[in-house]
C-alpha cells in the first residue's frame, strides 16, 4: 500500500531546511514527501498530493508574496479542490487573511502580543502548553495563536489561547513539535528540555487526523 504524499515547501531561512527536516523525520514512517520551493512547479505537481505543508523558520511572514507568487495559484487551486493544508509557525501565519486567506472567521496572531500572554519575547523557549489536555513543554519561537470558536482545538497556550487547531482540512500549529535535538543544544538554556521524540509522535497523530478530514 502506497504511503500518502506531503508536498513540503522549503525556502531557507524563512521556511527552513531545519524545520522541514524535522517534519520529515517526524512523519517519514507514514508519509512520502515531494519538495517544492520558490521556483515555479509543473501544473500537475499536486495531482498525487494529500497534504501541502508549510514549515516555520526565521523571517518576516510578509515575505509570503515574493516567495509564493510563482506557485500561489496552484496552491490555492489545490486547497479549493479539497486539498489539506498543514502549517507550522510561519506556515500557520500564512493561513491567515493577509496571506492565503483559507480560514473561516479565525484570526491568526502573534502569541507574544496576545492578552495575558506569559511572554513578550519572540525568542526560543520551552513553552508550557496543553496538548489534548496533557501538559507539555514545546519549542516556541514567535509562534502564532488562534482566535475564534469554529475549529477543533488540539493544544492551548498558558493564557488559554489556541496553539494548535484544525478547521476542516486546515491544520495549524504555533509551536514546533518537529523540533530536533540540535535545536536545543544550539540554544543552551533549552538543552534540558528536548522531548526525546515524543513531540514527533504528536505531530504524526496530528497529520493522521488531518488526513482523515
Amino acid at each position: 500500500m502506497s504511503r500518502p504524499v506531503i508536498a513540503l515547501f522549503l525556502h531557507q531561512p524563512k521556511c527552513s531546511v531545519q524545520c522541514g527536516n524535522g517534519i520529515m523525520k517526524a512523519l517519514d514512517d507514514r508519509y512520502r514527501f515531494k519538495i517544492f520551493a520558490k521556483q515555479q512547479i509543473e501544473d500537475d505537481f499536486f495531482s498525487d498530493v494529500d497534504i501541502v505543508a508549510f514549515p516555520g523558520g526565521v523571517g518576516d511572514s510578509d515575505s509570503w508574496d515574493s516567495l509564493l507568487k510563482g506557485n500561489l495559484k496552484l496552491v490555492h487551486n489545490y486547497i479549493e479542490d479539497g486539498g489539506r493544508y498543514l502549517g507550522i509557525c510561519m506556515g500557520a501565519y500564512w493561513a491567515g487573511k493577509e496571506y492565503f486567506n483559507i480560514l473561516k472567521d479565525v484570526k491568526v496572531e502573534q502569541y507574544i502580543k496576545r492578552p495575558n500572554t506569559d511572554t513578550r519575547r519572540p525568542h526560543a523557549k520551552a513553552m508550557k502548553v496543553k496538548w489534548l489536555g496533557k501538559e507539555e513543554k514545546m519549542f516556541f519561537f514567535d509562534g502564532s495563536a488562534f482566535e475564534g470558536n469554529n475549529y477543533d482545538t488540539i493544544a492551548t497556550y498558558p493564557n488559554g489561547d489556541a496553539m494548535a487547531i484544525m478547521q476542516g482540512r486546515i491544520g495549524l500549529i504555533g509551536c514546533h513539535p518537529e523540533s530536533e535535538p540540535g535545536w536545543y543544544t544550539y540554544h543552551s538554556w533549552m538543552k534540558n528540555h528536548y522531548h526525546n521524540g515524543e513531540h514527533h509522535k504528536l505531530l504524526l497523530d496530528f497529520a493522521n487526523k488531518l488526513l482523515k478530514q
